[in-house]
């Protein structure tokens, strides 16, 4: 039998992975929403023409006024955009709305530009380029947010789970505040996009400690595709809502990174229309779990590291059988990483229960903390294995996850093990079959769901989630 060649994200360029024709793989996509045949005008559309609030130009406007009526002083406009790791063309949302600011009486002196980091690492210059283009970054002013820079956040309020929330001063003091991003799955937050540009995009580390908490990473309601219901996300909603008014650009993505959707206009509104347009073509129902899962991490930049690389693995969770085989194929070229603590954490790891245990304690609230909660509830799962030019075999202990050369490798390893395993348990193995296998080429941009009929639950990270939408 022919081997069948299946392309998933990796990197810059795609792998090519030959699967053996007798593991008749289940390939899930979901379904392509039609690119827009000319993003800059949809852009300038919806700016003009937003969901739920006032025309951009029109608060502008406002803004303008508002500053001259309090000494004469020059408005100030802050825009909120994504670091490296997020796919969001930057450079196009910053350039609309420029556009749209102009003929308000807004100049580019009076524009700043806020970089959404959150816990990450600051960016470089040239990364900055590549984010926003060479032009722009250098003409109008930049800030990134450093969670940890004593004096620079300032406490707005208390959340109804208790969470009190610091946010950047600068972006508090501006005018006109607007927020762009990306909206697509995320596997603790329901979706990106919305008010994470604010919270934890431009937040203190303490509040982002408390919003991805250990009884947070916990929860089943804190999952793929869900927002409302969602402890995380309520809590994140209601600490961007203290920095409230923020007009929202969000775009939505196919994976090709051809902008298919436009959402502008009230931060709440326009985020669950862009989700609800997301989950119309990411949720893809399956009707049974599989022994092995094969995932990318979406391509660049989502596969920069390992940290981000947990998203595919969450991903894959949802579908594969308990005690099952999960093969990650990650670039991550930027390693582990070495920056932040997410690689000291894992590597102190003896097994994910282990793992589990101290970070659930208080002298382990720390960040990047929740990323390896997520990694140790999948690693406790099912057996993961990682395929990356970037990150060797020890650099992450194998009671977490193992690393092969190739997915052919991981895949024959797989299969060995699931037969052994088969055997074992005296199960019902039938020679000359293999062990079901369902691949996700573009990864977390795909939200698999068990929907068996006579159950109607998905699971994720081994809990099992009750469906609803945005």
């Amino acid at each position: 039998m022919v081997n069948q060649e299946i392309t998933i994200a990796y990197g810059r360029t795609g792998l090519t992975v030959p699967v053996p024709a007798e593991y008749r793989p289940v390939v899930l996509r979901g379904t392509a929403a039609p690119p827009l045949e000319d993003p800059r005008s949809e852009l300038a559309r919806a700016l003009r023409d937003p969901i739920g609030c006032d025309p951009l130009r029109r608060l502008a406007a406002e803004a303008v006024q508002r500053s001259q009526a309090e000494g004469d002083r020059e408005p100030r406009v802050g825009i909120v955009f994504n670091d490296i790791t997020r796919a969001t063309p930057n450079e196009l949302i910053v350039g609309a709305i420029l556009e749209e600011l102009a003929p308000a009486g807004i100049s580019e002196r009076q524009i700043t530009l806020f970089n959404a980091t959150g816990t990450h690492r600051e960016q470089t210059n040239d990364e900055l380029e590549s984010i926003l283009g060479a032009d722009l970054a250098s003409r109008v002013r930049v800030v990134q947010n450093e969670c940890e820079a004593p004096d620079a956040h300032t406490h707005v309020g208390t959340t109804a789970g208790g969470n009190e929330v610091r946010i950047l001063t600068e972006f508090l003091r501006q005018d006109l505040r607007i927020a762009t991003g990306f909206i697509e799955p995320h596997f603790f937050a329901g979706y990106s996009g919305g008010g994470k540009a604010v919270v934890p995009g431009l937040a203190h580390l303490s509040t982002i400690l408390h919003n991805h908490g250990p009884a947070h990473m916990d929860d089943p309601d804190a999952t793929w595709g869900r927002t409302k219901g969602n402890p995380l996300w309520v809590d994140l909603s209601q600490a961007a809502g203290f920095a409230d008014p923020v007009f929202l650009v969000n775009v939505t993505m196919d994976g090709e990174k051809n902008v298919t959707g436009v959402f502008a206009g009230d931060r709440v509104a326009a985020h669950e229309a862009g989700c609800r347009a997301v989950e119309a073509h990411a949720v893809v129902p399956v009707d049974r779990e599989f022994d092995i899962v094969v995932a990318s991490n979406s391509g660049y930049p989502l596969d920069l590291n390992l940290y981000q690389a947990v998203k595919g693995m969450s991903a894959a969770a949802r579908i594969v059988r308990p005690g099952g085989e999960i093969i990650i194929a990650a670039e991550c070229s930027d390693g582990v990483p070495s920056h932040g603590l997410f690689g000291r954490l894992i590597a102190e790891a003896s097994s994910p229960e282990d793992l589990l245990k101290k970070l659930r304690t208080p002298e382990y609230h720390v960040r990047d903390a929740w990323q390896a909660h997520i990694l140790a509830l999948i690693a406790r799962r099912a057996r993961i294995t990682l395929v990356s030019d970037g990150i060797g075999p020890s650099d992450v202990p194998p009671a977490l996850c193992r690393h092969a050369a190739s997915v052919e490798e991981a895949l024959q390893t797989a299969l060995q093990t699931a037969l052994q395993t088969a055997l074992q348990t005296a199960s019902a193995y039938r020679p000359g079959v293999a062990p079901s296998l369902c691949i996700l080429p573009d990864g977390p941009l795909t939200i698999p769901v068990v929907r068996p009929a006579e159950r109607g639950v998905a699971r994720s990270c081994g809990r099992e989630t009750p469906q609803s939408g945005a």
